[in-house]
């Protein structure tokens, strides 16, 4: 997250202001000339007192009028916007929050930008807040989860009306108990933190949870693929103990049994989700095999897992889905373009960054005042297949 400093017209921030200037602070020495400068040529940045004089009013009557929850008459609010404009005066956004006067911020922290599922969720989040007239400021940890509680820590600090972690994480005990703090912190504050695709680390955390059904999700599609005939499936793309994988294979061991599949018919491979993964993954298994698999279809935990999978399948003249079949989750933008068009499962990334607002926010209107952040809240969102070319129904004596 870049950092800024002030720059030409603006205040140096709160603490700085008397008696009765609203707290939107005040900074520098005496008033500039007509242009914004310093007497003698000198140039330096436009005040809050410049204002005052350009408009012929008080310090206090500036503030209230840029405040915009005091009284003032007509005239003298003319007179003091007339003389922002004239001096390109620029208010302090960080004096106003602190002052509870500016626009309030909703800041979403993702793991990855560039990530389909994760750019999907934050302009989610950005459309909704601006609908609702926040400012959304969006962070990316890189999948550091050090960096991810730091950043928590940082928005609160910089008092953000909600915080929004989206996705999933490896949720060891220490990590556990630093979320638990920051939830807290949060909700103490005033603010709230909303987990985002991702369940809460423990009933009593004080958070929003707001995500989809991903053990229904990966029930379903392997259904849909034993519903084809298939009965050698392998799942490939596990991360022990992460909170997004765990459920995708929890859902593929259960469609199996419901099937009368035991434990043994369960082929589980390769660590790691993404399109290197699933072709690491893949290449080694084909190897250890002289590229004849005893396995006819293949659950990928992710859409690029499949993508990387059917690259190394090529490599070894295999082909989707007339050797193999293929299919994903998330339905990532990359999943229609593949060869054949891959079946997946349709996380409603967009909606759940919408609703991670909306939510926050109902809440926050409905349960307000001390009451306000106490429990915890869930809601699920649903998935749904998205069929498409790389599954092949098998014939008697196929599976």
């Amino acid at each position: 997250m870049a950092e800024t400093t002030p720059g030409p017209g603006t205040d140096d921030g709160p603490g700085s202001g008397g008696p009765g200037s609203g707290g939107l602070g005040l900074s520098g020495p005496g008033p500039a000339d007509g242009l914004g400068h310093v007497g003698g040529g000198d140039r330096r940045r436009v005040t809050i007192r410049d204002v005052a004089v350009r408009a012929g009013v008080s310090v206090a009557t500036v503030s209230r009028v840029l405040a915009g929850n005091y009284p003032t008459s007509a005239a003298a609010r003319a007179k003091v916007l007339r003389a922002v404009k004239d001096l390109d005066y620029v208010i302090d956004g960080r004096a106003r929050a602190l002052a509870g006067t500016g626009p309030k911020t909703v800041a979403v922290i993702v793991s990855h930008v560039d990530s389909f599922f994760y750019a999907a969720v934050a302009q989610g989040v950005e459309q909704e807040a601006a609908a609702q007239g926040r400012l959304c400021m969006v962070c990316n940890h890189g999948g550091d989860v050090a960096r991810e509680l730091a950043l928590v820590q940082m928005m609160r600090e910089q008092r953000a009306e909600i915080v929004i972690l989206v996705g999933g994480a490896v949720e060891d005990e220490p990590y556990k108990a630093r979320l638990m703090d920051y939830a807290r912190g949060l909700a103490a504050a005033g603010s709230r933190l909303v987990l985002c695709g991702r369940p809460a680390p423990s009933p009593d955390m004080p958070v929003i949870v707001v995500e989809y059904d991903n053990e229904a999700g990966a029930y379903a599609v392997v259904s849909h693929l034993l519903s084809a005939g298939h009965r050698g499936i392998l799942y490939m793309g596990t991360m022990p103990g992460h909170t997004t994988v765990e459920p995708r294979v929890s859902g593929y061991r259960r469609a199996l049994a419901d099937h009368g599949l035991g434990p043994e018919h369960q082929r589980i491979a390769g660590v790691g989700l993404g399109r290197s993964h699933g072709y690491a993954a893949m290449r080694e298994l084909l190897a250890e095999c002289d590229g004849k698999p005893d396995f006819t279809a293949v659950f990928a935990g992710d859409d690029l897992a499949a993508a990387g999978a059917m690259a190394a399948m090529r490599e070894r003249g295999l082909h989707t889905p007339a050797d193999i079949s293929v299919v994903g989750y998330n339905n990532d933008a990359v999943a229609q373009d593949l060869n054949p068009p891959l079946t997946t499962v349709n996380i409603p990334s967009y909606e759940l960054g919408r609703s991670a607002v909306r939510f926050a926010l109902a809440e926050d209107t409905a349960t307000p005042g001390a009451a306000r952040g106490t429990a915890q809240t869930r809601h699920v969102l649903g998935t749904h297949i998205v069929l498409r070319e790389s599954v092949r129904r098998l014939g008697a004596g196929e599976a």
